[in-house]
């Protein structure tokens, strides 16, 4: 015990002379140089999708300096890996803002919101490049910056940890436990920025494949409306027992970015959370402790009562148990969280697959129909909500748990290992005869009994509540209230969005629709060249054609052809 205390001391003393020459709080302010300076290169080569009288004054734009898009959370379908890993290297920026929250503390009440919006934008703008880089059509310029801004925050990061890696609360590695999923996120992120550039230079310069025009229908919508126009087979394939009861893949369906993001950044915050619950543990666990060794000094003087040595080996079985019970309810109520994650995708697989079968009967009555406006503010906060809810729900479900476990040590356990279990059998048995011979008695004072059960349903009702508090997917509400559920109305909302803008059969007819128009286009500039000499004055295909230049020529040309409506011009 003593040598124990000694090494603790001694990596405890270690840390606190160990100063780390890198300052991550200080870098992340510095980084947002050259973050600005990625947005502004990515902006010069991105185009406007209309022009501007910027344009004629200055022809070399080409409409240029368009607006920078991270990510699509509508109706994207590519690089969902990839941007969900990139959410998960910013979960320890998250970490360094909250980390400086105790400025707040010097800051007036009715400025706090402002600084933290201000740390919030802060943040995501030092965040900007890993999904700019990602989401840009220049690949190879994307690629390049993006590799030299995600390992400028690898090196730095690995340097932080190497110099200092333990700590002064959990102990050894401390850092390392830490940091290590956005160190794995960042890893990541590298490889596929190296991916990414080699297979671009793979297809320009050896294959020498042109750029196609990119359409909106994705491949898996086109194959599901195939696969509805097809008979169904007359033989069904059997299923095997993981399709039937855990998971049945379907090639046809396929998560948007969004739900891929939200699932790999929950997962990443619960680990964190449950790293800084356990900070806040094993501080608890050392100030019991210390406790009990001042109890057990006091034992040790022989001046205390009978009453206060009984007294101090309950309270020392109590912190016993309970740690016992925090650290097995921790495992539990993790895995619990974790598989709310998959079942949440889950759910919304199948929620998603009634709404483009025009079934709405698994709605509530109110939900049937919504705005537009709510549809877009449930797309907007769901991601948010829904990590949000697990992790409270964590926590909720954690305490919960551990409170029921040190009830069933002491209420079943603890008798038996003292060997009072035949006792507690007679004492539940001998309360079952009672309680028949009480109900018989008091037939006529049921009310009693009627509050006895209106407190049964509350305690059952609290108990389901919040093991369903981080399931945002279905309403804990009773039937007729499910208004009152925020976050069941975001998830209704998002449904309903991604319903609108994501349905294969939908997206597909708006595709028909587009490619036709396109080939009626071309073969009207075909028919056009045929017929008349003057057909380029209507080539829209050549962006740096001033628009004003290209109106004069086609009035000069329709009053040659038709000299009557000079006269019915305005005289300026």
């Amino acid at each position: 015990m003593a040598t124990r205390m000694v090494s603790t001391e001694s990596w405890q003393l270690k840390n606190e002379t160990c100063r780390s020459s890198v300052d991550l709080d200080l870098f992340l302010h510095y980084s947002l140089l050259p973050s600005v300076a990625i947005i502004m290169v990515l902006s010069c080569l991105e185009k406007r999708a209309r022009g501007h009288q910027v344009d004629e004054r200055f022809p070399l734009l080409n409409r240029r300096c368009g607006t920078v898009i991270p990510l699509d959370f509508v109706g994207a379908f590519d690089n969902r890996w990839s941007l969900g890993f990139a959410f998960g290297a910013t979960a320890n920026k998250v970490m360094i803002m909250f980390s400086e929250g105790d400025f707040l503390l010097y800051v007036p009440q009715w400025a706090q919101a402002f600084v933290l919006l201000i740390g919030a934008f802060e943040v995501g703008l030092s965040s900007y490049p890993f999904f700019a880089c990602l989401s840009t059509c220049f690949q190879i310029t994307g690629a390049t910056l993006g590799f030299l801004y995600t390992g400028f925050w690898l090196v730095i990061m690995v340097m932080h940890i190497v110099q200092c890696p333990h700590g002064q609360i959990i102990g050894h590695y401390e850092k390392i436990m830490f940091y290590w999923p956005s160190l794995l996120c960042l890893v990541f992120l590298l490889s596929r920025f190296v991916h990414i550039f080699v297979k671009t230079l793979w297809i320009r310069f050896r294959l020498h494949l042109l750029n196609e025009e990119t359409s909106f229908l994705e491949v898996h919508q086109a194959q599901y409306v195939q696969q509805l126009l097809r008979k169904p087979p007359l033989q069904q394939s059997q299923k095997s027992w993981i399709q039937r009861k855990v998971y049945d893949w379907d090639p046809y369906f396929r998560f948007p970015t969004r739900m891929i993001s939200m699932a790999v950044l929950a997962t990443i915050c619960l680990y964190i959370f449950v790293v800084i619950e356990y900070y806040v543990y094993s501080l608890v666990l050392r100030t019991l402790k210390t406790l009990e060794e001042n109890f057990e000094m006091l034992i040790a003087s022989n001046s205390t009562s009978k009453v206060v040595v009984s007294g101090v080996q309950h309270g020392k079985e109590l912190i016993g148990i309970t740690e016992g019970v925090w650290v097995v309810t921790t495992f539990t109520s993790c895995l619990i969280c974790v598989s709310y994650v998959f079942h949440i995708l889950a759910c919304y697989r199948k929620h998603m697959k009634r709404l483009w079968a025009g079934e709405k009967q698994f709605l509530p009555l109110g939900f049937s129909k919504l705005s537009s406006s709510q549809s877009v503010a449930a797309i907007a906060r769901y991601s948010g909500w829904q990590i949000a809810y697990i992790l409270w729900g964590q926590l909720v479900i954690h305490t919960v748990q551990c409170l029921f476990g040190v009830m069933f040590m002491y209420s079943f356990v603890l008798p038996i290992k003292k060997g009072q279990g035949i006792e507690m059998v007679k004492t539940l048995g001998t309360g079952m005869k009672v309680f028949h011979n009480f109900n018989y008695f008091l037939f006529f004072y049921n009310v009693l009994l009627g509050l006895g059960a209106c407190l049964f349903r509350l305690l059952c009702s609290v108990i389901v509540g919040a093991w369903l508090i981080a399931r945002i997917d279905r309403t804990i509400m009773p039937k007729g209230y499910e208004a009152a559920d925020m976050g069941f109305r975001t998830w209704i909302g998002m449904l309903f969005m991604d319903h609108y803008h994501t349905n294969p059969t939908l997206v597909c007819f708006c595709h028909i629709l587009v490619v036709r128009n396109r080939e009626r286009q071309q073969q009207q500039q075909q028919q056009q060249q045929r017929t008349t000499n003057y057909y380029h004055f209507s080539n829209v295909a050549d962006f740096r054609v001033l628009n004003k230049a290209r109106t004069r020529w086609l009035l000069l040309y329709t009053l040659l052809n038709n000299p009557s409506l000079s006269a019915l011009r305005k005289p300026q």
